[in-house]
């Protein structure tokens, strides 16, 4: 059981990756296993969606989601990278849809293109919404390192 003082030495948080709505981090590291908290398609530095129209209100007036689903992807692969894993690392991801009817058969095209080479488990999920304009949130573990830790 480690200390106090080391408690926090497991947590991962990317330079290029959007920064976390709220206090959580990017990922926390347990082991060889590597835990992403909820990844979206926001910019870092930026409230910027790709894919997102907004109106001055901040509702949605439309989106695309072949476009969050890309910018999801890499930020999910900035993660990892940062966290010293890899795409080819992940294990079970599971994903948030706000419209599985429309969205889905892009979004598993897509999925099909960026995991063929790697195949985690995969649990895909409809929700009423999230917590920023979005329509699409990954919730990943990955193989990581274990930088001598226990």
């Amino acid at each position: 059981m480690a200390d106090n003082k080391d408690i926090n030495t497991d947590i991962v948080n990317s330079g290029k990756a959007p920064e976390p709505v709220g206090l959580y981090p990017h990922a926390r590291r347990a082991g060889n296993l590597l835990f992403l908290s909820g990844v979206g398609p926001r910019e870092r530095g930026t409230k910027k969606i790709p894919g997102v129209t907004l109106d001055e209100s901040g509702n949605i007036v439309s989106y695309d989601i072949e476009t969050q689903c890309r910018s999801v992807f890499q930020n999910v692969k900035w993660i990892l990278e940062e966290a010293g894993s890899g795409w080819d690392k992940l294990i079970d991801v599971t994903v948030f849809l706000t419209n599985m009817k429309d969205d889905f058969p892009v979004y598993n095209k897509l999925w099909a293109e960026y995991f063929k080479d790697n195949q985690p488990c995969r649990t895909t999920i409809e929700i009423n919404c999230l917590p920023t304009p979005i329509a699409i949130e990954l919730k990943c573990i990955a193989l990581a390192e274990n930088n001598g830790q226990k």
